[in-house]
């Protein structure tokens, strides 16, 4: 008898353990990273070739994946009152890493990271000293305006203070 109440307590003990360890999964699950903490993320920079066309991409050229970092370092660069495409910064982009072009699709991902990490930044400190002057690349009618969780209305007040359209 004393066997078979050992067991069972094994088997509660192992229920428990399975238990928390799902508990543990789920939160991970839940707790998403802040924009912040995705900025900050330690990315390598990766110049790929592409094997198909692919976007404005012909095939054989060479294509930088950024970083959210190197498009923070880029946006932060953009002299007050002066906008910059989306193309633009693609193509400066890859001029300085030494590739043909750069991704469309992850350096809109990445200054989209960069948008809502500054603005988190701003919602902090409600000011917009230090924080990456996004409104400078993004404009106001593109689907990633669209896309930002704060609105348009921060960045057409930001261009308008700047004399931007």
């Amino acid at each position: 008898m004393n066997l078979k109440f050992q067991k069972c307590k094994n088997k509660l003990l192992i229920i428990r353990i399975h238990s928390i360890f799902i508990r543990i999964l789920i939160l991970q699950l839940i707790m998403k990273k802040s924009w912040k903490e995705k900025l900050q993320s330690k990315k390598e920079m990766q110049i790929k070739k592409v094997d198909f066309d692919f976007a404005d991409i012909t095939a054989g050229s060479t294509m930088l994946i950024a970083t959210p970092e190197a498009v923070n370092d880029y946006v932060k660069q953009i002299p007050k009152g002066k906008t910059i495409s989306m193309k633009t910064l693609r193509n400066d982009l890859a001029l300085t890493y030494g590739a043909d072009t750069t991704c469309p699709l992850t350096a809109g991902i990445f200054l989209r990271i960069v948008a809502e990490a500054a603005y988190e930044d701003f919602q902090k400190s409600n000011s917009i000293k230090g924080i990456s002057p996004f409104w400078r690349v993004i404009d106001p009618k593109s689907k990633l305006a669209s896309k930002l969780s704060f609105g348009k209305d921060f960045l057409i007040e930001q261009r308008q203070k700047e004399g931007i359209e």
